[in-house]
């Protein structure tokens, strides 16, 4: 499960939305693949949707929109799951001081999924400390 990076930082555009359309024709239930949306503590999925030809998925992207279809697939070798994925971004309402985030994936609870810990240092660098000590060293 994760959380999508929240700015193109070459652009400095902020990413607002993410567009998803299936491609998968007949896909069965038991294929899985169902993208799940989580409560911003990572406590549930709130929605499971199948990812059946034609579904169309947009939701917002925040630090705390953790989705994903985590479990592998059963579906027969010669099938795969096919999307299209687009995102909406918009220019900062403020400008800010520069963050480095990324994608930030999350373990499912009961699972024995691994959290990224160097993400979550990376974040935490981000988040604390001033910008000064955040320059990488050239090279």
């Amino acid at each position: 499960m994760h959380a999508d990076f929240p700015r193109h930082e070459e652009m400095g555009l902020e990413r607002r939305l993410n567009l998803l359309i299936y491609l998968n024709e007949d896909w069965e239930a038991g294929y899985g693949g169902s993208l799940e949306l989580w409560d911003r503590k990572m406590r549930a999925a709130e929605r499971k949707i199948m990812p059946i030809l034609g579904r169309a998925v947009i939701f917002n992207t925040d630090r705390d929109t953790f989705h994903g279809h985590p479990d592998p697939l059963p579906c027969p070798p010669e099938r795969s799951r096919r999307s299209i994925a687009t995102y909406y971004y918009t220019a900062p309402a403020v400008v800010r001081l520069r963050t480095e985030r990324t994608t930030d994936f999350r373990r499912r609870p009961g699972t024995s999924d691994k959290r990224d810990w160097r993400i979550m240092l990376q974040h935490l660098k981000a988040d604390w400390l001033p910008p000064v000590l955040q320059r990488r060293r050239p090279g």
